[in-house]
């Protein structure tokens, strides 16, 4: 493999130096923050992430103070004793993007941080205690407890959520494979996921930083070289 330095490099130079691309970086993890976050925090930032899937994130940004309204706070427990007419109601409310499939997933995701929360004492526990080295492993959680949850969704709730993991985006994956690692273009299947996964902890390991970092440094690594306030109004990597 492409020592990790020589990835680094590339995308500074590529970026304007090493203070711009310093500048690019997510926030540090904060695993203290994620322990003490609050399960409607966690429901709303996932409810955001399945919204926004294949749709125009700024839409749902606009509209977002009335989907907090809409969905009561993101309460988990509020939501659950909701009967079938709330819900039935708000796929013909404006406040929200009215998508039944998706307005569904947060009934089911509202009853899934609930159990969670149970099991672990909050939902950002849960979160907090996981290994960062296996976010495969969590990734598995996500999809099959929760719903809409599985693929890039999970991996971008992880990410803006504040837990420190990557995101198998097309530059991202692209940069691995041109460092050697034999990996699908899009690696969905969990072979191809836990190759990634080994690599970006070996990268971690070489060099100390978040893999939050080590994700979105092999992103601007390769690719077109989007201008940095085009970057700095982009999501995720």
């Amino acid at each position: 493999m492409t020592p990790f330095e020589t990835i680094r490099a590339r995308a500074a130079r590529r970026k304007g130096g090493d203070e711009v691309l310093a500048g690019l970086m997510p926030a540090v993890p904060d695993r203290a923050a994620l322990a003490a976050l609050g399960d409607d925090r966690v429901l709303a930032e996932m409810t955001k992430r399945v919204f926004s899937a294949g749709f125009v994130w700024g839409v749902i940004e606009k509209k977002w103070p009335g989907f907090e309204e809409a969905f009561l706070g993101f309460v988990p427990q509020a939501l659950t004793f909701q009967p079938d007419e709330f819900w039935h109601d708000l796929a013909r409310d404006g406040r929200i993007v009215k998508n039944p499939q998706k307005i569904k997933s947060v009934r089911e995701n509202a009853a899934f941080v609930s159990a969670i929360a149970k099991e672990h004492g909050s939902f950002g526990a849960f979160l907090a205690g996981w290994p960062a080295n296996d976010q495969a492993g969590l990734l598995d959680v996500l999809a099959k407890r929760g719903a809409r949850l599985g693929g890039k969704t999970g991996q971008y709730f992880l990410r803006f959520i504040g837990w420190d993991g990557f995101v198998t985006s097309q530059d991202m994956v692209a940069a691995l494979r041109d460092a050697g690692l034999d990996v699908a273009a899009d690696p969905t299947s969990k072979g191809d996921l836990r190759k990634v996964q080994a690599q970006v902890n070996a990268f971690a390991a070489e060099t100390g930083l978040p893999r939050s970092h080590i994700s979105r440094i092999l992103a601007l690594s390769v690719g077109e070289n989007h201008p940095v306030e085009r970057l700095e109004a982009l999501m995720g990597e």
